[in-house]
């Protein structure tokens, strides 16, 4: 298994660091062009949810996202922030519902991840936060760039 923890501040600017790191990081497994792409949908959404969502566009707030991988190819995705938490999680997961209508949010990111996730899961606490956990399992060929 392989890992690896980012965190940094809650500032729209490292939505872009968090994407392109952790792709740099899945290289190994050579990933198809449409697997990157739904990866890097996956942890935008979630980074951008906590920055809007979670820290009401607090930049002081951290966010931390997880990596790992492991022999069969399986990724799992985690992105945590210690902001304000989702008051009704079933009702964040319906297709164009958002807090944030005056920032024009279309309201989909939940719906995106849950598409290109296979697994699909989160824990929130009103004041504590939001852990989303994702699981999402390589199938284009497999070649190594490692020897």
């Amino acid at each position: 298994m392989n890992n690896m923890t980012l965190t940094f501040p809650s500032r729209l600017e490292n939505e872009a660091f968090a994407r392109t790191s952790a792709v740099a990081f899945l290289m190994p497994l050579n990933p198809s062009v449409d697997e990157i792409m739904e990866i890097k949908t996956i942890i935008a959404e979630a980074v951008v949810n906590a920055m809007i969502h979670g820290y009401e566009q607090n930049q002081e707030g951290i966010i931390t996202l997880k990596l790992e991988y492991d022999d069969q190819r399986t990724i799992h995705i985690l992105v945590e922030d210690e902001g304000c938490g989702i008051a009704d999680i079933d009702q964040a997961m319906q297709p164009l519902f958002t807090t944030k209508e005056h920032l024009e949010r279309s309201g989909m990111g939940m719906t995106i991840m849950d598409t290109f996730a296979d697994e699909f899961h989160i824990t929130s606490g009103i004041g504590k936060g939001t852990k989303l956990e994702m699981t999402k399992k390589l199938h284009g060929t497999h070649e190594s760039t490692q020897q």
